[in-house]
C-alpha cells in the first residue's frame, strides 16, 4: 500500500502543475479498455443535508491499523473539493501523519442537471463555499452565491455529527483543509465559527474583496483579552499562496494575516508559507508542507528538520503527559513516578489544568527526583526537542558560566570584591564616571551596580556596533553613567549589570566567553540543542535572548541540586554555587513577591509545607522559564512557559512540592 500511496503522491504532484481549480477535471480518453482504480481503504458514504435536502457524498479513509486499536481515537482531517484533493492528501497523510481520518466532502449530487452539465459536476462549490451573493443579479441567479454559511451548518450539524457517532474521534484534533475558493470558505468559518475545527489550512484563499466582510466577522466575535480564554478564537492557522501570484490575489492574503495577528491572541497561532509556484502550480507542495505542519501540532516531538521560529510553533492539540518518561540516551537518568494515587492525581489534574489553559501558558513541567526525571509534560508550544526562549533565566546560567570560571581558576572568590574594572584592561579610567571602582562583581551579581544612564541617550548610542564593540559597552556606560556612589548602588534590576559581568567573564578567560560557554559548561552537559544570542557588544547575551530544551534546564537544575558537580567532577565551584544560591539581597520590585530574596541572579524563597518550610532556590524568566531546585526533598523542576501574567509558582507550591515532602 505504502508504495501504491509514494507512486499516487509523485505523479500527483507533476500532474497538479497544470492545476487549476476554477476549472472542470479534464477527462482522460483512452483507445484501451481498462477498468478505475478502487482504492480499498476509502469508503463513499451518502450524506444529506437535513436542512436544506441536498445530497452529498463523504470519502472517508481510516488509518491501517485503526481495527487494530480499539481503543484509540483518530484525529480527523476534513476536506472540500473533496475529488481534486482526494489522492494528494491520501499520499501526503499516507507518509507524514498516518493516524488520521481522512474525511473528503463531495460538491452536491443532485444538482440541476443542465447547470451542471453547462459548468461541470463541481458547480455547488461556486455556492456552498463563497460567503457573499454577487453584485450581478444574472450571476447571482444561476449560482446561487454567498450560502457558506449554510454549508458550515450542514458541515457541523450532519458530517461532523456522523463522523463522531461512526468512528473514534478525537474531538480536540478536527482540521480543516481547503484551497483557492475553498481555502476561503476555510477563511470564513475560522471568524463566523472558529470552534468547528482546531486547526485550519487555507491554501491560496480567493478573499480578493472579502476582507471587508472578513473584518465585520472579527470585530462580531470580539477583540481577544487575555483575562478571558473565550474571547481567544482557539486555533492553529496554516495559510499559503503561491510566489508567482498576481498581486490582487496576494494583497488581500496579507490584509487577512494581518487581521489575524492585529489580534494578539493568545490561542491563535498563524504560520503564512509562501510556495514557489503561481495559484495552480503552488497546490500540491501546499498539501504536502501543510500536512507536515499539521503533524507538528500532533506530538510532542518535533518534525525533523521543521524549522520556524517560536511563535510561529503551532499549539499542540492534546498535552502530552508521561509518569514514566522515555529514556532518550541524553544525559538525564528517568524513573517512574512513584507518589500515592491521591497525589498523582493531583499532579495530572493540575497538567490538565495547564493544558487547558487555567494557570496561564505553560508548554512544560518536568519534575526530576533523587536525579531521575519522574514526570514528563508538554503543553502548547512544548516540544521535548526543540529550544524554548529562556528571557531572564539566562541571568542564572551567566552565573552559573562565572562559576566555571571560578572554579577553573580564571577568578578567584576575593575577586568578587575587587574593582570590576581591574579585569578589564581596554577601559580607560580617566574617561569614566567618578566612583566606578565601586562597582564590583558581587555588586552585579546583586543588581547594586549603581548605574545611572539617561534612557533617551542610551537609545542615540544603543546601536553603535562599534563603540559598544566587546569592553567598549562597559566604557560607554561608566562614561555616561553618573557618580557611582552608595545611593546610586541600590537594587535596580536590568541587563547592564548582568553585561558587566559577562565583559568580565570575556576579559578573564582563554578564548572568548562565547566559546567558553559552549566548551566549559554546556558541552559538558551534553548541551547542543540551543540559541545564544550576542549582545550589540559582540558578547553573548548574558540576561535574556537565550533557548535551550526542557530537558537541558533539568540539567542545570540538577548542576545545582548537586552542588557543582557532574558525574563526580567539581564543574562549578561549590563555595560560589552556596553564595550564589542564597537569599543575599531582598528586591524592591512592585510585581516581586515579597517573600523572595536574590543571590547571585538566582532567586531564594521559602515554601512552607505544613508545619515546615523548605528552603526554594530558582531561575526565573520572564513568561515562566524555572529551574527549581530544593536540595531537602532531592527535588529538581522545571517549567516553561510564555505566559504574561507568570502565577504559576503557586501550583507548585501548594501541590507538586507538598507531593515530594510526605515520601
Amino acid at each position: 500500500m505504502r508504495a501504491i500511496k509514494l507512486l499516487i503522491l509523485s505523479i500527483t504532484i507533476i500532474a497538479n502543475t497544470a492545476y487549476a481549480q476554477e476549472k472542470s477535471v479534464t477527462e482522460l480518453a483512452s483507445n484501451a479498455e481498462g477498468s478505475s482504480l478502487v482504492l480499498p481503504q476509502i469508503q463513499v458514504v451518502p450524506i444529506k443535508d437535513s436542512k436544506n435536502k441536498r445530497n452529498y457524498e463523504l470519502y472517508i479513509e481510516l488509518p491501517e491499523e485503526y481495527s487494530e486499536n480499539p481503543n484509540k481515537a483518530y484525529p480527523v482531517l476534513y476536506y472540500t473539493d473533496a475529488k481534486w484533493h482526494l489522492e494528494m492528501l491520501s499520499g501526503a497523510t499516507e507518509f507524514l501523519l498516518e493516524d488520521i481520518i481522512l474525511v473528503g466532502i463531495s460538491y452536491q449530487l443532485d444538482i440541476n442537471e443542465d447547470l451542471k452539465k453547462e459548468v461541470g459536476a463541481h458547480v455547488s462549490r461556486f455556492r456552498d463555499y463563497s460567503m457573499k451573493k454577487h453584485s450581478n443579479p444574472e450571476i447571482q441567479a444561476k449560482y446561487q452565491l454567498g450560502q457558506a454559511n449554510k454549508h458550515l451548518d450542514f458541515i457541523r450539524n450532519d458530517v461532523i455529527t456522523y463522523i463522531d457517532n461512526t468512528y473514534r474521534t478525537d474531538p480536540n484534533s478536527r482540521t480543516y483543509f481547503g484551497y483557492s475558493l475553498s481555502g476561503e470558505f476555510g477563511a470564513y468559518i475560522l471568524l463566523a465559527q472558529p470552534d468547528t475545527f482546531n486547526n485550519y489550512i487555507i491554501g491560496s484563499p480567493t478573499v480578493k474583496g472579502e476582507i471587508d466582510y472578513l473584518s465585520e466577522l472579527n470585530t462580531k466575535f470580539g477583540p481577544f483579552e487575555a483575562s478571558n480564554r473565550n474571547s481567544s478564537l482557539k486555533a492553529n492557522v496554516y495559510i499559503a499562496y503561491g510566489s508567482l501570484e498576481d498581486e490582487t490575489v496576494v494583497e488581500p492574503i496579507e490584509e487577512f494575516v494581518k487581521l489575524l495577528n492585529d489580534r494578539r491572541d493568545d490561542g491563535l497561532v498563524v504560520l503564512k508559507d509562501v510556495i514557489d509556484g503561481n495559484h495552480s502550480t503552488a497546490f500540491p507542495t501546499t498539501a504536502v508542507r501543510s500536512v507536515a505542519w499539521l503533524s507538528s501540532l500532533m506530538t510532542h516531538v518535533s518534525t525533523e528538520g521543521y524549522d520556524i521560529s517560536f511563535w510561529d510553533i503551532p499549539h499542540l492539540n492534546n498535552a502530552f503527559v508521561s509518569t514514566t518518561p522515555e529514556d532518550r540516551k541524553d544525559g538525564i537518568s528517568v524513573d517512574t513516578l512513584a507518589v500515592n494515587s491521591n497525589d498523582q492525581n493531583a499532579i495530572m489534574k493540575l497538567s490538565q489544568e495547564i493544558f487547558d489553559g487555567k494557570h496561564g501558558n505553560y508548554d512544560a513541567l518536568l519534575i526530576s527526583h533523587k536525579n531521575k526525571l519522574v514526570f514528563e509534560s508538554y503543553y502548547k508550544k512544548g516540544r521535548i526537542n526543540m529550544p524554548h526562549g529562556q528571557a531572564s533565566a539566562v541571568k542564572a546560567y551567566t552565573s552559573l558560566v562565572l562559576g566555571r570560571a571560578i572554579e577553573m581558576g580564571y577568578l578567584t572568590m576575593e575577586d568578587l570584591d575587587k574593582p570590576l574594572i581591574s579585569f578589564l584592561k581596554d577601559v580607560d579610567p580617566n574617561k569614566i564616571t567618578k566612583g566606578a571602582e565601586k562597582i564590583t562583581l558581587h555588586k552585579a551579581l546583586t543588581m547594586h551596580g549603581g548605574l545611572t544612564i539617561d534612557r533617551d541617550t542610551w537609545k542615540d548610542i544603543e546601536n553603535d556596533s562599534v563603540r559598544l564593540k566587546g569592553q567598549g559597552l562597559v566604557q560607554t556606560l561608566l562614561e555616561e553613567s553618573g557618580p557611582i556612589t552608595k545611593e546610586s548602588q541600590t537594587y535596580l534590576y536590568g541587563n547592564f549589570n548582568p553585561m558587566l559581568v559577562m565583559t568580565v567573564i570575556d576579559a578573564v578567560v582563554p578564548g572568548t566567553a562565547e566559546d567558553f560557554i559552549k566548551t566549559e559548561l554546556l558541552d559538558k552537559l551534553g548541551i547542543t540543542n540551543y540559541k545564544w544570542s550576542n549582545h550589540m557588544s559582540g558578547l553573548p547575551e548574558a540576561g535574556w535572548r537565550a533557548s535551550l530544551m526542557s530537558r537541558d534546564m533539568l540539567k542545570l537544575g540538577h548542576l545545582v541540586l548537586n552542588k557543582g558537580k557532574l558525574n563526580g567532577e567539581q564543574l562549578i565551584s561549590e563555595e560560589f554555587l552556596a553564595k550564589a544560591t542564597s537569599g543575599i539581597v531582598k528586591p524592591t520590585q512592585d510585581w516581586m513577591p515579597k517573600d523572595y530574596r536574590y543571590g547571585y541572579f538566582w532567586y531564594q524563597t521559602l515554601v512552607k509545607v505544613d508545619d515546615k518550610s523548605y528552603n526554594t532556590t530558582f531561575s526565573w524568566g520572564g513568561g515562566g522559564q524555572y529551574a527549581i531546585v530544593i536540595e531537602e526533598l532531592d527535588l529538581t523542576i522545571v517549567i516553561s512557559g510564555h505566559d504574561g501574567e507568570d502565577k504559576i509558582m503557586t501550583q507548585i507550591s501548594e501541590i507538586v512540592i507538598p507531593t515530594f515532602a510526605k515520601h
